[in-house]
């Protein structure tokens, strides 16, 4: 089944064949900030809506500074990709030029929010289909989950085959937006249509006393819509971390693919804000929804033109495509696919920052391992069931996720950029060529820019969500954060102990072997005589007696053969086998403290998995225990069943995917057996 859903694995050497052209590196590690104009442009128009509809005004403005940003941080990102290509991105930046500390804090944000990228992409494609088939509304839970699985088992079988399976459906979004703000704006500013999205005609007036010109109130509120809307850059940061995976040259390609990134990104956003308002639309948050009177909302007087509330790109593909219901349908298609596969820029940068951090020894070091399809499985897997267990615990409504969103990745934003200024004035203070110098103080200004502009959205961030929802991320963090730091001082306590020292390794004064016998056969005969021959200084057969007719078997085989070695029986008044050989190994110990004691255990090795079911359960409870008892070393001792001839371990093997070479000697071996 492994192999069904995952194909063969790859040779370590096949490396180069995961790397990336820039053509499926964009759909890639770009989806997420792509995908971010099918909503944040949502959330801006949400957070207006509760001034009434005069503030929707304002959105231009709040996109054109989101945009503003965005253009800054791609611009320095693109900085960050040619001095530091080595896929550490902002843990690598913060590590080298802010400590470990700033480092680990960069880390633990990027991971949460590489979490939260799964869950709200995830949820939003839902919503998104949801509005094609109501089905998938009604039980988004279970689809959401559902999605996880499937998205998981595509990147396991690696990074390249991953890209081919989204470049299609992410170049189609791209088109079909694109498509959608060049064919509404030419029909409305060359062919003069009067264009009106369906919300046009609600009458949405300001909630709780809030409309423009309230001063203070509506400036916060204007504030906290400009943060909302800065998750359009989620993800932007994903390709500093994936430079490894380009071709060469991997810096160069990586610079690139962020400038198309940054340059298709703000095109979008720019464009559907400017349809919205051209058209009237609004986009309220509905409380309720009554089939006899649609949806309603504490802001909306009268009835809504709609019973459930379409999407922002869902109203302006109605709008633009009224005489094209096929255009319609395919935006609605395209959006819902990208918001799903939105998710695969986390399952890209999260694997790869998870292996860095367990190099360092700040993660468990299954995260560094790459798995059969050289691909980092573990960090695969770990993300998914991460995401899983938000969606699930939010019932992956997307309207509460965002607001755990986009705090972590501002963090590593603001940090990374600052760890960059450091970087470039280390440079300055020993480079002397003048046209180094030059660019390398035109970067520190892009840099410099970088950090004010997104510390100043991260302090907007956490004063306008911070109750909403973003303590939450705030507080995951700092409990990875401490989880790394505890992972790495056991790594390191462990290597203290386990250091080499200048004193020389003290052997045993004597070596006392004791075979485990629960019947006279082969494999307790192959023990026995393997015992004998590593030459111990005491050698004894040991038996528990958990039945008395059983025993007594054995003794009379015992003597019957002849066995030089004394067979040694001890009761076990209450059935148990495990408890009564520790003692008896822990008596042996305790007498001669100086000398080590080698328990060796007979086992079966079978040849299909549900025969381990039927042997060997004592056998691993016993070397479980043992292992714990100082001076004590375990030997198993196999004895091949028949399950396991030449032919079977093959057919094994071939289910395994490997196909180990014959060569002339092995053939010879195999005809004369």
């Amino acid at each position: 089944m492994k192999r069904l859903l995952l194909g063969r694995p790859y040779r370590s050497d096949a490396m180069a064949h995961t790397l990336l052209p820039k053509r499926v590196a964009l759909p890639v590690f770009a989806s997420d900030a792509l995908s971010s104009v099918a909503y944040a442009p949502a959330e801006i128009l949400l957070t207006l809506s509760a001034a009434g509809a005069t503030a929707f005004l304002f959105s231009p403005w709040i996109a054109l500074a989101v945009a503003v940003v965005m253009a800054t941080v791609v611009a320095s990102y693109r900085q960050n990709v040619h001095a530091y290509p080595s896929g550490g991105g902002d843990y690598e930046v913060a590590t080298v030029n802010l400590g470990s500390k700033f480092g680990l804090t960069v880390a633990s944000a990027l991971l949460v929010d590489y979490v939260l990228t799964v869950a709200v992409s995830i949820s939003s494609g839902v919503d998104a289909l949801g509005d094609m088939w109501p089905y998938v509304g009604q039980h988004r839970v279970a689809f959401a989950v559902g999605l996880i699985a499937v998205l998981t088992a595509i990147n396991l079988r690696g990074i390249r085959e991953a890209g081919t399976a989204f470049a299609i459906p992410t170049y189609a979004f791209m088109i079909a937006i694109l498509s959608l703000v060049i064919w509404g704006v030419f029909r409305i500013f060359v062919l003069g249509d009067d264009l009106k999205a369906a919300s046009a005609s609600m009458h949405v007036k300001a909630e709780h006393g809030l409309f423009v010109g309230s001063s203070f109130a509506f400036v916060f509120l204007l504030v906290r819509a400009f943060s909302s809307g800065c998750a359009a850059l989620t993800g932007v940061e994903a390709i500093s971390n994936g430079v490894p995976a380009f071709k060469p040259p991997k810096s160069k390609n990586a610079a690139t693919t962020l400038l198309m990134l940054g340059t298709i990104a703000i095109s979008m956003m720019a464009g559907i804000i400017l349809l919205a308002r051209k058209t009237g639309l609004q986009y309220v948050e509905c409380f309720k929804v009554d089939p006899s009177i649609g949806c309603t909302a504490s802001q909306i007087e009268g009835p809504a033109p709609f019973t459930k509330q379409p999407t922002v790109t869902a109203q302006l593909a109605e709008t633009v495509f009224d005489h094209f219901r096929p255009g319609y349908f395919i935006v609605l298609a395209v959006t819902a696919l990208i918001l799903v596969l939105a998710a695969n820029t986390a399952f890209n940068g999260f694997p790869v920052l998870g292996s860095i951090l367990a190099q360092d020894r700040y993660l468990p070091r299954q995260l560094h391992t790459r798995g059969d399809r050289l691909a980092f499985s573990n960090g695969i897997v770990f993300l998914a069931s991460a995401a899983a267990v938000l969606v699930i615990v939010f019932r992956a409504e997307t309207t509460k996720l965002i607001q755990l969103y986009i705090v972590g990745v501002f963090v590593s934003f603001t940090l990374s950029q600052t760890g960059m200024i450091r970087h470039w004035n280390r440079l300055l203070r020993t480079e002397r060529d003048p046209a180094i110098r030059s660019r390398m103080k035109r970067s520190r200004v892009i840099n410099t820019f970088g950090m004010f502009m997104t510390g100043f959205v991260l302090l907007l961030v956490l004063v306008t969500k911070f109750t909403k929802g973003a303590w939450i991320s705030i507080a995951a963090m700092a409990v990875i954060y401490a989880l790394m730091v505890g992972i790495r001082k056991h790594y390191d306590r462990v290597a203290r102990e386990l250091e080499p020292t200048e004193e020389r390794p003290i052997l045993p004064a004597r070596n006392h072997a004791i075979v485990l016998v629960s019947k006279l056969h082969n494999p307790t005969l192959r023990a026995l005589a393997y015992a004998k021959a590593t030459r111990p200084d005491t050698l004894t057969a040991l038996t528990v007696n958990v039945d008395t007719a059983d025993t007594r078997v054995i003794q009379d085989e015992w003597d019957n053969r002849g066995i030089s070695v004394k067979l040694t029986v001890i009761d076990s008044p209450y059935r148990e086998i495990t408890r009564p050989i520790i003692d008896y190994v822990k008596d042996v110990r305790e007498n001669a403290p100086r000398d080590v004691v080698t328990v060796y255990i007979p086992e079966y090795v079978v040849g299909h998995w549900w025969e381990n079911l039927l042997h060997n359960q004592s056998a691993l409870r016993l070397k479980a225990r043992l292992l714990f008892e100082p001076g004590v070393m375990v030997t198993s001792v196999p004895w091949q069943l028949s399950s396991t001839s030449e032919k079977s371990v093959a057919r094994f093997d071939r289910r395994l995917g490997y196909a180990p070479a014959r060569d002339a000697r092995t053939e010879e071996n195999a005809s004369q057996r």
